[in-house]
């Protein structure tokens, strides 16, 4: 595929903002700062105004995000907060039900691949007033749009790639994985690696019911994405029955965990994630994801591109969105609060890169000076990705329940071998249908 400029303009990102840092590090507290002062002495004077908010992540994500609320409420004394949030695992699931029912919470963290299907259904509301998006680079500012309309701000930069534990490989001394490694080389890595391992543990993750890892290895091959942008099945059969009995013959090779294990992994928990608790050496991820490993055991994660094969697998996509539910009572309460968030240098010291690398050519150049060692390996993984990027598919208008629950139930029926891998195919064509 050709190489996309927009694509790249956001792995770019990093490097502009360190530039620009010391125009606007210091010029960023003025306007902003008395806007602020104005708006605080406004709502204190306006009625009591309760915002609920929902988002998943880790803990770290939590901690700042809560502080962050707890300032704004400080600054803006009418205001406070009814937080949900949770890690991703039945994220998806919950969100779905509270739409449905015309009960989502007023702030709403969405993933780009859901976009479509909620704006598509009006159940967002339009966000084209009331937020400065003057110093987000127009690609990702138009990322939150579906039909030319915005309905959704982008939080951070990102990029899909894997997450490794640094730590453990070297102590195995086997080669470790890098950023030109191909599908063939990762999965010779986990074979090379479970030689040396105990027996307990295990060097990959089992991806039979991963429709993420799935997606990175049909675009690779060149199949595109198993569901397109305009909502048609794409996944190609020949392509799934390989990946799927390639894991089969990883199981049996004790190189990815039993179903029984791999079934109680949860994304970025302390205890649960497999890769967290030292079960396994490498799992897929987003740049944005990494401070919350990085906090838990500091210095022992490294990031890497997916891998390749015809070509590249990874891509670049905002790391999540603040949305507004149509169905808000707060809409405009809602759009101030985003708009602090994304803009204000306050926010942005307690909130850091715990979304990404901010979306705020502004904030960014703020925070640059002081990046962490994480911070700088989510803007290495986004640089990396950058020239050889696959344009990010958004999701099409009906399908989250499909990528985000039918496809997982179909794939571990096949892993406990409850159905044959043709079979597992066979179901997921049978319930595309029911949305297309």
């Amino acid at each position: 595929m050709k190489k996309n400029k927009k694509l790249q303009q956001w792995g770019l990102l990093l490097m502009a903002g360190v530039l620009a840092s010391s125009l606007t590090a210091c010029g960023s507290n003025g306007k902003t700062s008395e806007a602020s002062s104005a708006s605080s002495s406004n709502n204190a004077a306006s009625k009591p105004v309760k915002l609920r908010i929902m988002w998943w992540g880790s803990q770290a994500r939590h901690d700042a995000t809560l502080k962050a609320l707890d300032l704004y409420t400080k600054s803006h004394p009418n205001v406070t907060f009814e937080p949900e949030f949770s890690g991703i695992d039945g994220y998806a699931d919950k969100l779905a039900t509270l739409a449905s029912a015309k009960n989502a919470p007023d702030i709403i963290q969405m993933d780009p691949k859901w976009l479509a299907d909620y704006a598509g259904r009006n159940q967002l509301a339009d966000l084209s007033t009331g937020i400065r998006t003057d110093d987000i680079d127009k690609s990702l500012l138009d990322s939150g749009k579906y039909k030319d309309k915005l309905y959704a701000i982008a939080l951070g930069n990102n990029a899909n790639g894997m997450i490794y534990n640094k730590n453990a490989v070297d102590k195995l001394g086997i080669t470790p994985p890098n950023n030109d490694w191909t599908w063939d080389q990762y999965f010779q890595f986990g074979k090379d690696a479970k030689a040396k391992l105990e027996k307990d543990k295990y060097a990959l993750m089992d991806a039979t019911a991963d429709y993420d890892t799935y997606t990175s290895y049909q675009v690779s091959q060149g199949k595109g994405y198993p569901v397109t942008a305009d909502g048609k099945f794409n996944i190609d059969k020949e392509t799934w029955l390989g990946f799927i009995n390639k894991y089969t013959e990883l199981r049996k090779e004790g190189v990815v965990p039993p179903p029984e294990i791999t079934t109680t992994d949860i994304e970025y928990d302390a205890k649960m994630d497999l890769m967290n608790n030292g079960t396994v050496l490498i799992r897929r991820t987003l740049a944005a994801i990494f401070p919350g490993y990085e906090s838990l055991k500091p210095g022992a994660f490294m990031l890497v591109k997916t891998p390749k094969a015809a070509q590249a697998g990874g891509w670049l996509k905002p790391s999540m969105f603040w949305s507004v539910s149509a169905d808000s009572k707060y809409a405009e309460e809602s759009k101030k609060f985003i708009d602090w968030f994304v803009n204000e240098n306050a926010a942005a010291d307690i909130l850091t890169t715990t979304r990404g690398i901010p979306v705020s050519n502004k904030i960014l150049a703020y925070l640059t000076p002081n990046f962490t060692a994480a911070d700088k390996q989510q803007g290495e993984l986004i640089k990396n990705v950058a020239p050889d990027a696959q344009p990010f598919n958004p999701g099409a208008k009906g399908w989250t329940n499909f990528t985000s629950k039918d496809y997982k139930d179909v794939g571990e029926k096949v892993l406990f071998g409850k159905i044959t891998p043709e079979a597992g195919y066979d179901e997921l064509v049978k319930k595309a249908k029911d949305y297309q």
